[in-house]
């Protein structure tokens, strides 16, 4: 089996309206890339930002600025018209804990993708409200950073913890130095760690290659100690298009199976299983192929008829 549990249906828009983007012509699209790429368990992860509710959460600007759906119609929606696992994308906000499990709790979920996107005020990953602009040393950025990695795994708000190494986004040559030198490992420590100790699935995630970084989420050393602490691994994309639905899985599948690993997390109402690894060339077994041609070539998911 193949998965994808890091997908938005939603464009990175302002303008991009919940009706265009969370209807069943375009999640259909997404099931079509995903299909074509052998990826039998799909899953949509829409980032928490995006939807009014939060601001119960966080109020930083950013959020304010994007909170512009519903929640509960987001989740009915991926419930009722879609075969698609029901996620969610929850930023790991440091002192609002509680906020964010009574909003994710009320909520019943497949899954949860935590990510840490901001260091307080500062994001790591775009020009504004950038931490970079701050003074901090890169090194100070990225002992931060990873300690707050290893918080958000110990928080227990999160059964995926996406990106891991995220705060790597700008590429090793950023003219402003944007990553120390050296083994970069005494920087993962902590967050993997926190990870080990939580029980917390680490995503891999091809994004990166689409990214400044240019290699995947997170860095082989970061899984490889991830994988000397047996922690289980999600697959996935972040694909804010079809288009990018499993894109670039032939290196990941790779790099997995040199780090020897065999199988992938599946989860249900926020219960997690693990699957074998389907066939790197085929992506799928004959007897998926033949269950998802049954099924008019859907993945299977929550809800699938």
């Amino acid at each position: 089996m193949l998965t994808d549990y890091h997908l938005h249906l939603r464009a990175d828009d302002l303008d991009a309206t919940a009706a265009t983007h969370f209807s069943a012509a375009n999640a259909e699209l997404y099931r079509a890339a995903a299909s074509e790429r052998g990826i039998a368990e799909l899953g949509v992860a829409e980032h928490v930002y995006r939807f009014k509710q939060a601001l119960d959460v966080c109020q930083h600007p950013f959020w304010r600025t994007w909170a512009q759906d519903d929640l509960d119609e987001y989740c009915g929606f991926v419930r009722e018209q879609t075969d698609l696992r029901l996620g969610i994308e929850a930023d790991f906000i440091l002192g609002a804990e509680d906020r964010m499990a009574n909003l994710l709790q009320a909520r019943e979920l497949d899954f949860v993708v935590g990510s840490v996107h901001f260091l307080r005020d500062g994001a790591v990953d775009m020009d504004d409200y950038s931490v970079w602009q701050s003074g901090r040393s890169a090194e100070d950025v990225w002992r931060r950073y990873f300690q707050t990695v290893g918080e958000a795994a110990r928080s227990g708000l999160f059964d995926i913890l996406a990106h891991p190494d995220l705060v790597k986004y700008w590429g090793p040559t950023h003219p402003q130095g944007r990553r120390p030198d050296g083994d970069l490992r005494r920087y993962y420590e902590p967050a993997v760690e926190g990870i080990a100790e939580s029980g917390v699935a680490v995503e891999v995630s091809t994004a990166g290659l689409r990214k400044p970084a240019g290699e995947l989420y997170p860095a082989r050393a970061f899984l490889e100690m991830c994988q000397q602490a047996d922690v289980p691994v999600a697959l996935s994309s972040d694909a804010h298009r079809p288009e990018d639905v499993g894109a670039d899985y032939g290196q990941a599948l790779e790099l997995l199976e040199e780090l020897g690993v065999r199988e992938l997390c599946v989860f249900e109402r926020r219960v997690r299983r693990l699957e074998p690894i389907g066939p790197a060339g085929a992506g799928t077994t004959e007897a998926e192929a033949a269950e998802a041609e049954q099924a008019g070539a859907r993945p299977a998911g929550a809800g699938a008829t």
